[in-house]
Parts: structure tokens; sequence; C-alpha cells
């Protein structure tokens, strides 16, 4: 088992109890809106680290962000599997493209065409 579900494990079996000193437990307790300020905090101190070229605080911040993302996921009955599935799909999806783009000569340079049509959501 990997460190991100061996986390997320703990997280989901914190949902539904009261631990005293246990924070997901608290952040469970607060509900959604909580958690999702959390995120946010959590999100403008990654961007924060990363401006000030700082490795350190840049790991120890986005490591806080993966534990209040999976904390979101299980408030929502999702899993890193989940994430997981649509990764996967992504990139298979973008892999058939680029294999169907390299056998069509004429859509080979059309970048532009492309790429307008290209949602965010695919890499």
């Amino acid at each position: 088992m990997g460190i991100i579900q061996e986390l997320y494990r703990v997280i989901n079996s914190r949902r539904g109890q009261s631990r005293p000193g246990s924070y997901t437990a608290y952040l469970f307790e607060q509900g959604e809106d909580k958690i999702l300020k959390k995120v946010g905090e959590e999100a403008a101190e990654v961007i924060i680290a990363a401006k000030n070229g700082e490795a350190t605080a840049l790991t120890g911040e986005i490591a806080d962000l993966i534990y209040h993302l999976l904390v979101l996921l299980a408030w929502h009955g999702l899993s890193p599997s989940d994430v997981r599935a649509v990764l996967a799909a992504r990139r298979n999806k973008n892999l058939v493209d680029e294999v169907n783009t390299a056998h069509r000569p004429q859509e080979r340079g059309m970048m532009v065409d492309n790429d307008s049509r290209r949602s965010m959501k695919n890499y």
C-alpha cells in the first residue's frame, strides 16, 4: 500500500468519529466549508512557497495540500483510486489522440487549431 492510500485509509477511518486531539476528526466535525477553507489556504501557501523558491517549504506545503485534498475526497465518499482512474483515462485519451494525429498528415503542423479545441482537462 502506498503512502497516499495509507494516509487516505487513516483519514477515512476518522470520519464520523469524535476523537479528542484528532485534527482529521475535527475537520470532519466542522464540515465541508472548513475543509474547503483549508484546501484554499494550503493552495495559497503552495503558491507562495513556489514563488519564493523554497524547496523544503514547497514540499511541505504540497504535502499539506494533498492531505487536505484527501480529506475532501473522503468527505465526498471518493478515494484516490477515483482520481487515479480519471488521470489514467485522460492519459489514455491523449495517447490515442497523439497516435491518430500522427496518422493524419494533413493535421500535422496545425497545432493552433488542435490546441484551441483541446480541453485543459486533457494533457
